[in-house]
């Protein structure tokens, strides 16, 4: 199911001839609180069970699926001047995202997810693209992306970065150390290395940008 709603998504967001923001209302509308109550069962889900060691298990077939749809929803924002809930939800509830990337998820899951929360610092409204402002004029979007850049500061200020694994191995965030018998030379993944580098400090960035108080900036 997760899998054939993202794939008819695509499908209407590739499509020039219909006219997409309709046709995505209507299919999305029926469905804002059954998936903002999926995006709350999956990822609240106990994620350290056994179901999750194997990157080829049905449970972890069934997230990536998930994550794959989460996606798409955030590419679809775009096409609705108001966006639904469910389009909102990545931003207003990262935390939950936050938490799996560093529970005990197959490497594979975690990477998808800091590629998903890249996307979501990097994204625009059609009108912030057309104006070529640094800063957000679309004010449910200035609201999410402050949400989550709150959220994303809350967890770096504490020892989230130090938890996170840049390889399927042995490489960490907040350490160079190699397990024996690893090439010193291959350790990390640049792309997700990249990717968390550049979500902190997009964060950080919007946070400066939206904060009122000199004492809040420092």
């Amino acid at each position: 199911c997760l899998w054939t709603l993202a794939a008819i998504l695509k499908e209407t967001l590739k499509d020039a001839l219909v006219p997409r923001a309709g046709v995505l209302k209507k299919l999305l509308a029926p469905l804002d609180a059954v998936l903002e109550g999926f995006y709350n069962a999956i990822l609240l889900h106990h994620f350290d069970s056994h179901h999750y060691t194997s990157p080829y298990s049905e449970a972890t077939n069934n997230l990536i699926s998930f994550i794959d749809l989460l996606e798409t929803l955030l590419a679809s924002r775009i096409e609705l001047e108001l966006p639904l809930r469910c389009q909102r939800i990545l931003f207003l509830k990262v935390s939950y995202v936050l938490n799996l990337i560093s529970s005990s998820i197959p490497y594979i899951i975690k990477k998808k997810l800091i590629l998903l929360l890249k996307k979501c610092v990097l994204y625009k409204s059609k009108e912030d693209a057309k104006s070529g402002s640094l800063f957000l004029q679309t004010p449910f979007l200035c609201e999410d992306m402050l949400a989550l850049s709150n959220a994303v500061l809350q967890v770096v200020n504490l020892t989230w970065l130090n938890e996170i694994p840049l390889s399927g191995k042995s490489s960490y965030f907040g350490s160079s150390e190699a397990a024996p018998g690893d090439d010193s030379q291959g350790g990390s993944d640049q792309t997700v290395l990249r990717a968390l580098s550049l979500v902190v400090l997009k964060a950080l960035e919007f946070k400066i940008h939206n904060s009122a108080a000199e004492a809040e900036i420092k």
